[in-house]
C-alpha cells in the first residue's frame, strides 16, 4: 500500500502554488506540453454531456480538449496564475467551462459528483499521493472513470525531476517521489481500494523545439518553477550552480537526437467501483 508519510504535511498548499508561480510555466504548458491534454482526453473516452473535473488542471489544456468532446467541465488548480491563463484560452476559443482554486488533496467537491476525473501531469506534483488519489476517486461516480497521465521515472521529465531534487528546499528528504505515479504498480497500488479495470499505457511526447541541449536546460531555467526554485535555493554557492547547469544540459543532450526530444508519460484509467 502505498502511504503517506507525517514529513508529507510540512508541505504546504502555500508553498507549492509560489512554487507554480515562479517563471512561466503557462509558456512551458502552451508551447511544449499542450498536446498531453487532448492524448489524456482521447485515452479517456470522454463523450458529448459527460460531466469532467480537470484536476491541476494548470493552463487548460485536458480541460480544453474535454470541452472541445462537448463535456461539462470544471478545471481545478491551486495556483490562480494557471487558472486565469486557462480562463483566457478558454475565452478565445468560445469554449464555456467552470473554474475553481482547488487543492488535490481536498478537493471541494461532493462525492461521485463527475463522471470522469482527470489530471495531465497534475496530482502527481501534490505532496500526500494517497489522500490525493482518495480525492479522485471520492468525487468520482461509481461506474465513472479516473485518468491519470504522469510522467515516469525513467523518461526526461521524470530524470530532471530527480536532478533537480536535491536543491529543492520545498522537497523534505523522505517526502514521496512525484514520479512514483508514473509507475505502473505504485499507482495501481494507490487507486487499487476504488477501482476496477485497470488500465495503462505508455507513451513519449516528441518535443521539437530545442536546437541544443543547452537551449533546453535555459528554457526550463527561465520558465518551470521547480527549475527555478532549485537554482534559487543554491544560488549563493556557484560550484553547486555549474554542478546543475552541467547535469541539466547533460540529460538534454542524451534526450536530444536530431532536434527532437522524446518524453515518456504514463496513462493509468480505471472504473470506479
Amino acid at each position: 500500500m502505498a502511504l503517506d508519510t507525517p514529513v508529507t504535511r510540512r508541505v504546504s498548499a502555500r508553498t507549492h502554488r509560489e512554487v507554480w508561480a515562479l517563471g512561466d510555466y503557462a509558456a512551458l504548458a502552451d508551447e511544449v506540453l499542450a498536446p498531453l491534454g487532448p492524448t489524456l482526453v482521447f485515452a479517456s473516452g470522454i463523450r458529448r454531456g459527460d460531466r469532467v473535473l480537470d484536476v491541476g488542471a494548470g493552463t487548460g489544456n485536458a480541460a480544453l480538449a474535454a470541452a472541445r468532446a462537448g463535456a461539462h467541465v470544471v478545471a481545478s488548480d491551486l495556483t490562480p496564475e494557471l487558472l486565469r491563463r486557462a480562463q483566457h484560452r478558454a475565452a478565445a476559443a468560445g469554449l464555456k467551462l467552470g473554474w475553481r482554486e482547488a487543492n488535490a488533496e481536498a478537493l471541494p467537491f461532493g462525492f461521485g459528483e463527475f463522471d470522469v476525473v482527470l489530471s495531465a501531469i497534475g496530482a502527481m506534483f501534490a505532496p500526500r499521493h494517497q489522500r490525493t488519489a482518495d480525492e479522485l476517486a471520492r468525487v468520482c461516480r461509481r461506474g465513472g472513470k479516473i485518468s491519470v497521465l504522469s510522467w515516469t521515472p525513467d523518461g526526461f521529465y521524470g530524470q530532471l525531476l530527480s536532478t533537480i531534487r536535491p536543491h529543492r528546499p520545498t522537497l523534505p528528504k523522505d517526502a514521496p517521489q512525484e514520479v512514483w505515479w508514473g509507475q505502473e504498480e505504485y499507482i495501481n497500488d494507490l487507486f487499487s481500494d476504488h477501482v476496477s479495470d485497470i488500465r495503462t499505457q505508455r507513451g513519449l511526447l516528441e518535443v521539437d523545439r530545442f536546437d541544443h541541449p543547452k537551449e533546453c536546460a535555459d528554457y526550463f531555467k527561465d520558465c518551470y518553477g521547480p527549475v527555478i526554485n532549485a537554482y534559487r535555493n543554491i544560488g549563493d554557492d556557484p560550484e553547486r550552480v555549474a554542478r546543475l547547469d552541467a547535469e541539466l544540459t547533460e540529460l538534454s543532450d542524451e534526450y536530444l537526437k536530431d532536434g527532437v526530444m522524446k518524453w515518456e508519460y504514463l496513462i493509468f484509467t480505471a472504473r470506479r467501483r
